[in-house]
This record gives C-alpha cells, structure tokens and sequence, in this order.
C-alpha cells in the first residue's frame, strides 16, 4: 500500500512538473498554479515500462545531470528525445550501453548494473520527500549564482564564471565538432506589446548548452524571420517554450529574456 500511495502521488506530480509547459501565473481555468520545489522543478518520471515489470518509476531530476552535462549531449549525441517518453528506453538498453547506459558504467558516472544502486534512480521516494536529494541540491545551489524562478539557480552566469564546467563530448558516443564563432550572433526580438522590452536572443549563452542542433533545424528555421511564433505558442510548451518552463527559467522571469530598454525610458 506504502508503494501504492508512492507511486500515485509520483505519477500525479509528473503530470504538475512536465506536462504543464510552463509556470506561468494562471491555467487554462484561471487558477492560480502551484509551483515545484526548487529542487523538483524540471523533473520527468520516467515509467513506460518500469512498473509493469515490478520497478519503481526512474525519478530522473535535470539539475544534477546539468551542473555536469550540456544539453546537447545529452539529447544530440546520446539520442534522448526532448519530449518526454519519447524514447522508449528500456532496462536492456541501458544494460547494452545504449541511452543512461552510455555514463552510467562505473567509469563517467556509477554503474547501472550493480544492484546496490538501483534505489538511486528507482526511488522509493515519492516527488519533493527525497531529503538526501533537497539536501544535494541545496549544497549545489549554495555555491552557484541565485535565480529568481524554476531551480533559483542562474545556470547561464554558473558556467560564465567557470563554477561549473559541462562536458560536451563523451569518446566513441559524440563525434568531433568545430565550434562557431557567435560574436555577432545577437538577434533582436521586437515585442508586441508597447511598452515592454524588447528581447536580445544570444546565441553564445544558448550554443553553450545546446549547440545549434539542438534548436535548428527543427525547433527554429536556420534563417532568422523564417520562424512565426507567439507567446501562447511557447506558453503551450512550443519553440522557447520547448526548454523554458519544462528545464531552463520558466517564462514568468521576463527580464531575463525582454532586456533591450524602450526608447524614451
């Protein structure tokens, strides 16, 4: 019964945390939505295959994987897809080498396969009762620059500063990559409402993370104003909306996006 109530209130956490794309300040019924911890915010319980096989769901929280790991090597080179349960991972695969299998080999992260070591992703912990992981996030957090939204962590000004250093390339999984050059990689985004900033998109801070398939050519087209988009479209969880408010900031921190000052001000 214990693992029951767990896995419910697991299972009705996932639908807070990942199926509502962004944590914007009202729902499509006009309430006010309930925000994660800090340390739940991004989190995807991952159980396609894991309960029906007597397995606890994987409790796979963004943050400790990010302060290590970019983006892109992630959902480029290892090939987990950026919607969730879209991969279809099984245990085999990891087993194989295939998919978390790909670090978690004793060598770049520990191994999958010892037993000991199965509560570390099969958790027994039900979303936002786990103290061992609030107790390693707030230890993360407290050295690394505040955010004021999602994990109340500033990724970005994090690895500018070199407090933390992500690693893009595993050996025989990426494939060597020339890195582009984004001095003039500015775009300037006009706002559609008067009197609100317009945005200043950096393609260095988002390469950083995501390199550029990441975004092109799916997401966004690889020519500028090719693109249509609004923001109910990247509040339903679309094009900015694909990170902001699943993973990165959620799209309430406006100023972090909307920094260009209005004429006259």
């Amino acid at each position: 019964m214990k693992y029951r109530s767990s896995l419910l209130f697991s299972l009705l956490a996932f639908t807070i945390i990942y199926f509502h794309p962004s944590q914007s300040t009202s729902t499509p019924a006009g309430k006010i939505r309930k925000r994660v911890p800090a340390f739940e915010y991004g989190t995807v319980v991952m159980n396609q295959f894991s309960t029906s096989n007597g397995m606890r769901p994987v409790i796979f929280r963004h943050w400790t994987h990010r302060s290590k790991h970019t983006c892109r090597l992630c959902h480029i080179d290892i090939g987990f897809s950026m919607e969730a349960g879209g991969t279809g991972i099984h245990e085999t695969d990891n087993r194989q080498g295939l998919y978390c299998g790909v670090c978690h080999n004793g060598k770049e992260a520990f191994d999958l396969k010892r037993k000991q070591n199965c509560d570390r992703c099969h958790s027994p912990f039900p979303l936002g009762k786990d103290k061992m992981a609030k107790k390693k996030f707030l230890k993360l957090a407290s050295r690394l620059p505040r955010g004021r939204f999602g994990n109340k962590i500033d990724w970005t000004k994090a690895e500018a500063k070199g407090l933390i250093k992500p690693k893009d390339f595993i050996e025989g999984v990426s494939f060597p990559r020339s890195k582009m050059k984004h001095e003039h990689g500015d775009l300037k985004l006009d706002a559609k409402l008067a009197g609100l900033q317009d945005i200043i998109f950096s393609h260095k801070k988002h390469a950083v993370w995501n390199g550029c398939e990441l975004c092109h050519p799916d997401i966004f087209a690889l020519k500028s104003g090719k693109t249509k988009f609004s923001m109910e479209d990247n509040f339903s969880g679309r094009f900015c909306g694909a990170c902001h408010g699943k993973v990165a900031f959620p799209q309430r921190d406006c100023g972090l996006c909307h920094t260009k000052p209005v004429a006259g001000k």
